[in-house]
């Protein structure tokens, strides 16, 4: 069964495969992209590559600008590659990855302690069946918990009284993040140490973006002085293989999360060894992004498409667990702060200075993805 707003069709390339049409929401309404009904199969290296990111910690250029060129090619190609070698210790993320199973295997009643459906700012959990980013695809069965930036949780702020008001009127508006989650108590250690080391790793690769576009390592930096930062912890319970291909009027529609790009700079996500990560290529055709040991997977999102006039990728992506096993997603979202401002570079401008975006508030920018997604289903079921 199509799900709403979808249709099969015939390929005319010879191979008979059919089509569908996956609507999306985006910051302009929703969008289609055709999509092959093929099987799944596993991402070619050649498709989603390893890059060792371990010389942008050099103090030599010429080895970080080496770096910039590979992640300039896989951005531009696919908008997703592994980084290894970045930095953050294996040991510090199991114990996370720990800590994370022991808050989200607690009963109901211990998880709602932290409910973070009262404020859209708000840190903390939310629960199944409560989200929906692709309301044609229906309910996301997976459970959520937020870190969003907080100015306590940055060592380069030392002074948060100094932040210009510009900036300091979109920090700190909801809750705090560990808020009522006392009974777990590893649980606030581990994820603020590994938000802490995603906040640096964030940083450094700004600075390649930069480079991998002919900028000035720092062209970025002052505009993530203040990100929009935040992690995100993803609990999948396994689903029924087929569940997904429901439409979202069925009870039985069931997809790990929705078809999606993200919508600020980029993503850096670490996945534990279950797998269940999707990616549309190019030929419309979905691609397994398997997890491979002492990597983060790195995916565009649509700033970097947008300052890049299309050159950059912010490429579809969805999640479905079908192992038969729960499963662990650790994305950690990476913006330029919400007072700033998003526009076409002067380098990547079309034949004469042409632009295929006009300049956007971060802050308007967000809103309207948020506004466009709600446009695709009941608001109520999308939060």
């Amino acid at each position: 069964m199509a799900s709403r707003g979808s249709k099969t069709a015939t390929v005319n390339d010879g191979n008979g495969f059919e089509t569908m049409e996956l609507r999306l929401a985006s910051g302009n309404g929703p969008v289609t992209r055709t999509v092959l009904r093929t099987p799944l199969r596993d991402a070619l290296p050649s498709e989603i590559p390893v890059i060792d990111i371990s010389p942008i910690f050099s103090s030599s250029l010429d080895e970080r600008k080496a770096v910039a060129r590979q992640i300039h090619d896989a951005a531009s190609m696919i908008g997703f590659f592994y980084v290894k070698n970045h930095g953050i210790p294996l040991d510090q993320i199991n114990s996370a990855h720990a800590a994370c199973l022991d808050f989200f295997r607690q009963n109901f009643a211990e998880k709602i302690k932290a409910d973070a459906t009262k404020g859209p700012f708000d840190s903390g959990w939310r629960g199944p069946d409560t989200q929906r980013v692709n309301p044609d695809e229906g309910a996301d069965v997976r459970e959520t918990y937020s870190v969003l930036y907080d100015t306590r949780l940055d060592s380069t702020v030392k002074d948060p009284a100094s932040i210009p008001e510009e900036a300091a009127q979109y920090i700190g508006l909801g809750k705090p993040a560990f808020e009522n989650t006392e009974q777990v108590p590893h649980f606030e250690d581990n994820l603020k140490r590994h938000y802490q080391s995603c906040l640096a790793l964030a940083r450094a690769l700004t600075k390649s973006f930069a480079l991998s576009l002919d900028l000035p390592e720092d062209a970025f930096d002052s505009k993530v002085q203040y990100p929009d930062a935040s992690l995100e912890v993803n609990f999948y319970p396994p689903i029924a293989k087929g569940s997904g291909s429901l439409g979202p009027e069925d009870p039985n529609a069931r997809v790990s999360i929705g078809s999606h790009t993200d919508f600020l700079l980029f993503t850096m996500l670490w996945q534990d060894n279950v797998g269940g990560l999707q990616v549309l290529n190019h030929e419309g055709q979905w691609i397994a992004a398997r997890p491979i040991e002492g990597t983060m997977v790195v995916n565009i999102g649509d700033y970097l498409q947008r300052v890049t006039n299309d050159k950059y990728v912010s490429t579809v992506h969805r999640a479905k667990n079908w192992s038969g096993r729960e499963r662990i997603s650790i994305p950690f979202f990476w913006g330029f702060g919400l007072h700033e401002s998003c526009e076409v570079l002067e380098n990547c401008l079309g034949k004469e200075g042409t632009s295929n975006y006009e300049e956007v508030r971060c802050v308007d920018w967000v809103e309207r993805r948020l506004g466009h997604l709600f446009d695709m289903g009941d608001k109520k079921n999308c939060g």
